[in-house]
């Protein structure tokens, strides 16, 4: 707990909380007409503004990552984290510009898809892959354990709350107001918090001015304290922004977070071709504010507060030095917001895969029969249980503090990119991109990830991702022209 926080402060936080629990169960409610049918609980197509479609994929995009984990790596390691901020907005946001049209049009062709992975299974005609797709997505557990210990440190260092008890909050708290109002809910309580973390980060920014200085005395007092830490590429050991090779493949990872399922998804909740242009160009602002803005913070922290024992903590101690304890408390809930932004979408998306890319297709390989409207409810029942039990694996798996919050994030985020890349580019540029390519690039790129993560073989997990990455790549490549190659010879021996 940080000790110079004024005793009232405590219930300035309750009070903010409790505010902000009745706004997302409102938001809940509301969405509970649209969540009624699978379609309306998985993308809520239509019914939100693409603007605020658009705020919500960089509230999404930016989490808890952007706002504890990668500030408190800049803490660690410097002005190098920057490779990593700037590459959010200037790599990310071209990836978006570059592939959502496309994407969005082939969702329509396909038939007006719910998640990831079936567009994928309608792509290449393989319900196998939209299975294994959507199993894959299950490493997005980690992901959302990353933000529950996010949200448990904040309640932590503020206010002494134990740490388990911050965890049950944040899994009650996202599971209820999804559990109601479905994408809807997601949507727009997400674009309101993008909205919020936007004005977080230029306080933040703007407040480095009455603490440090100016950016001049800010490098000079961080390289007093180590010159790595002015480096644009450091050195120090663990330090996952040591070489070129290393930046470039943070480069190369950010062009791939624009894949991953729960932020794809929020194209697919867009009604019209002509919302394309305001969801791209609000994403872009918002997320241009956050992704460089904040990390400042982080820098500044190290500043102020030299010897923290758990760097994720930097931004926490640092409102609090910056801004009145009040105006510190409402900022924790740009923090809070970014928390729950992610969490929101990753349980969605985990969710509706559930239900509609496993139990779904199993459920009509088992009974073919089975009338479509029955199968279309019990599929939504399906998702919406299974939020409960996603849920409580979360709070199981997050009992236990990881080292780093932001490393392990990357971690679940880098292996799903490095399985859905391969097919999902192959799927925009080659036409002979074929299902069993598909399959086994999906294999080999995370596996070779968490061989090379695990094992130790590749230590840094960007230049792992990239490696699995490419290895998929060309292992797609192969099994799509050998694939193509047989099924030109079965077919002119039936001709023949």
């Amino acid at each position: 707990m940080i000790a110079n926080v004024p005793g009232y402060v405590i219930w300035v936080i309750v009070f903010f909380f409790i505010a902000y629990f009745f706004l997302v169960t409102w938001i809940g409610k509301k969405g509970f007409s649209y969540s009624s049918t699978l379609k309306g609980f998985t993308t809520a197509k239509g019914s939100v503004s693409p603007v605020i479609v658009g705020a919500s994929f960089a509230a999404t995009y930016a989490s808890v990552n952007l706002f504890i984990g990668v500030p408190g790596l800049a803490y660690q390691y410097g002005v190098s984290v920057l490779w990593y901020t700037l590459g959010c907005f200037g790599v990310s946001w071209i990836a978006l510009v570059l592939l959502a049209k496309k994407f969005w049009s082939y969702s329509k062709k396909y038939g007006h898809v719910l998640t990831l992975p079936e567009w994928l299974g309608r792509r290449y005609n393989s319900k196998t892959l939209q299975v294994l797709v959507a199993l894959l997505i299950l490493f997005n557990i980690y992901y959302i354990v990353g933000q529950n210990v996010g949200l448990a440190t904040i309640f932590e260092t503020l206010v002494g709350m134990p740490y388990v008890w911050g965890i049950a909050i944040a899994v009650f708290i996202t599971i209820l107001y999804i559990g109601l109002g479905g994408a809807y809910a997601q949507l727009v309580s997400d674009g309101i918090q993008g909205i919020l973390m936007a004005v977080t980060s230029i306080l933040v920014f703007f407040s480095i001015f009455w603490v440090v200085g100016d950016f001049n005395t800010l490098t000079s007092k961080l390289a007093s304290i180590d010159p790595n830490l002015v480096k644009a590429i450091n050195t120090t050991e663990g330090s996952p922004y040591n070489s070129k090779l290393a930046i470039a493949a943070v480069q190369f990872l950010l062009f791939g977070f624009v894949l991953m399922p729960h932020l794809l998804n929020k194209i697919l909740s867009l009604e019209s071709e002509k919302d394309l242009r305001p969801f791209v160009l609000s994403s872009g602002v918002i997320l241009f504010i956050i992704s460089t803005l904040m990390v400042l913070g982080g820098l500044a922290a190290r500043v102020s507060f030299p010897n923290l024992k758990n760097a994720d903590q930097a931004i926490p101690y640092y409102l609090f030095e910056a801004f009145h304890p009040i105006l510190a408390a409402f900022l924790i809930f740009g923090i809070i917001s970014a928390i729950l932004s992610s969490t929101d979408s990753l349980y969605l998306g985990i969710t509706a895969s559930i239900g509609n890319d496993v139990y779904k297709v199993a459920a009509s390989r088992i009974n073919p029969l089975l009338p479509e409207d029955v199968l279309e409810q019990r599929t939504l029942k399906v998702s919406k249980y299974s939020l409960v039990f996603v849920g409580l694996i979360t709070l199981y798996v997050s009992l236990n503090r990881p080292e780093s919050l932001s490393l392990l994030i990357q971690f679940s985020y880098s292996a799903i990119i490095s399985g859905v890349m391969a097919p999902i580019l192959l799927a925009y540029f080659w036409d002979n991109a074929h299902k069993y390519g598909a399959i086994a690039s999906l294999i080999t790129g995370t596996a070779l990830y968490c061989y090379f993560t695990n094992s130790g073989v590749i230590e840094n997990i960007y230049l792992a991702m990239m490696t699995g990455t490419a290895a998929s790549f060309l292992v797609m490549i192969l099994v799509s022209i050998l694939a193509q190659s047989l099924s030109e010879t079965a077919a002119q021996s039936v001709q023949s």
